[in-house]
């Protein structure tokens, strides 16, 4: 096992699974420092071989509270607004864009930044108890790091738009009736199911892991016949590597593959 730690997060890595804990008490406020430092830990994971899926959490009762009020209310002008909204939504951007599974781990409120946050992970876990929501409009504001574009296309736009109009939070039950989180779970056994599906991801082909991922990503910014088109052009890629050729020899063969991520 590998770990480091940073002024508001640490990271441990362990059996090709990275847990990334946001730790800024005391509520996990989503300040440009932590984004910061998220930033240069998601970048450190990219280029970690031994990690193969990250699994994000939050440190004590809070996946992240929100943003940090006190820099919305020294934001200055209009254009220094537009300027942290771009910084957030670049930072969230590479994490959706990971070429690694990411989970979030949803261990309490998980509301403004936090949820966008969330929404940029590739899956979404919830404990028992968390609440979910977009609050900005109560601070005369609007979702700024990509939750009005993120939720309409996750929930459907009639549903995003009452959440992000009213500023209402959901509960973890309703979020995953909504399919904003996949699973909810007691808090007790939230980081060992999270762990646990991203080490059945890890064991998996790293290039086919990778192809998928981004089949997904970008195939839903395409229509149908488009997404298709790039559908069979990563599987024909796919048909090239070693894994490909393992992966068929191991089910012939009644036995496990061996991957070796190229």
């Amino acid at each position: 096992m590998t770990s480091t730690t940073g002024t508001m997060h640490s990271c441990k890595v362990q059996e090709d699974v990275a847990l990334v804990t946001l730790d800024h008490p005391p509520v996990n406020v989503l300040t440009p420092e932590l984004l910061t430092e998220l930033d240069g830990a998601f970048d450190s994971l990219a280029k970690d071989d031994a990690v193969k899926a990250v699994v994000l959490t939050g440190a004590g009762r809070y996946f992240v509270a929100g943003a940090d009020i006190r820099v919305l209310a020294s934001i200055p002008s209009s254009a220094e607004g537009e300027a942290l909204a771009r910084h957030g939504q670049m930072i969230l951007n590479k994490i959706e864009a990971f070429e690694k599974p990411v989970i979030a781990a949803i261990n309490g409120a998980c509301l403004g930044g936090g949820l966008e946050l969330a929404l940029c992970c590739h899956i979404r876990f919830a404990a028992e108890g968390a609440r979910l929501g977009l609050p900005e409009i109560n601070l005369g504001i609007m979702p700024g790091f990509g939750g009005t574009q993120r939720l309409p296309r996750l929930v459907g736009r009639p549903k995003a738009m009452e959440l992000i109009l009213t500023g209402a939070p959901v509960s973890a039950q309703e979020a995953m009736s909504l399919g904003l989180v996949s699973r909810v779970v007691s808090a007790d056994d939230l980081l060992r199911q999270a762990q646990g599906l991203a080490r059945k991801m890890a064991v998996k082909s790293r290039v086919a892991l990778r192809a998928s991922l981004r089949a997904i990503r970008e195939g839903m910014k395409l229509d149908l016949s488009d997404g298709l088109v790039l559908e069979a052009r990563l599987f024909g890629e796919l048909c090239d590597t070693d894994d490909r050729k393992e992966g068929v020899s191991a089910f012939l063969e009644k036995r496990q593959p061996r991957f070796k991520n190229h």
